[in-house]
């Protein structure tokens, strides 16, 4: 998602280490400016980490163009690593969403033995449409790189989504994690 140019009296860069380092696509993007914010109430831990040398971390993985533009690829912790490869939620969701029969997606990691952690789709089928999992993971197999094709699809009636209406993906990977100790994210 392109997001634009930076306010007047707003720094951006994008972290050292881009995609392997921190798992996010480009890198971390980070901010500094008079009106970022002094800390958490009452969090030492957080303010420290989101605060660290001197450069607010936003926790979305980015980049910054040519023409200074920023471009917002997807959240860290909603990048899903599997077999060594970063793969952005977003851009998997894009490609299901642009099918006929989905009405909603929300793409996340879930454990994999293999692979550390594997692509599942959690998808709502438009009002009397009908699509088979096979079908859903073909179409993302044409239209981007195979790796990043989900290993699942859930046909869902709903996604969890707060009440201004963004998906709770911390709500819907959290079932797939319960009971690890390790979660790849």
């Amino acid at each position: 998602m392109r997001a634009g140019a930076p306010a007047i009296g707003v720094t951006l860069k994008i972290s050292e280490g881009g995609d392997g380092e921190d798992g996010a696509p480009g890198g971390e993007v980070l901010a500094r400016s008079n009106v970022v914010l002094e800390g958490y109430w009452e969090q030492p831990e957080e303010t420290e980490r989101a605060l660290a040398d001197g450069w607010f971390h936003t926790g979305d993985g980015g980049e910054i163009g040519d023409d200074g533009y920023l471009t917002i690829m997807d959240r860290k912790k909603d990048v899903i690593i599997t077999g060594g490869e970063n793969v952005s939620s977003i851009e998997v969701e894009d490609v299901l969403f642009s099918h006929p029969a989905v009405a909603e997606v929300a793409v996340i990691g879930v454990p994999s033995e293999k692979w550390g952690e594997t692509i599942k789709a959690l998808v709502v089928l438009a009002e009397g449409a009908e699509v088979t999992e096979a079908e859903l993971i073909a179409w993302c197999k044409e239209k981007a790189a195979g790796y990043k094709a989900p290993t699942s699809i859930e046909f869902r009636e709903l996604l969890a989504r707060t009440a201004t209406g963004k998906l709770q993906k911390f709500k819907l990977r959290a079932p797939y994690w319960e009971g690890r100790d390790r979660q790849v994210n």
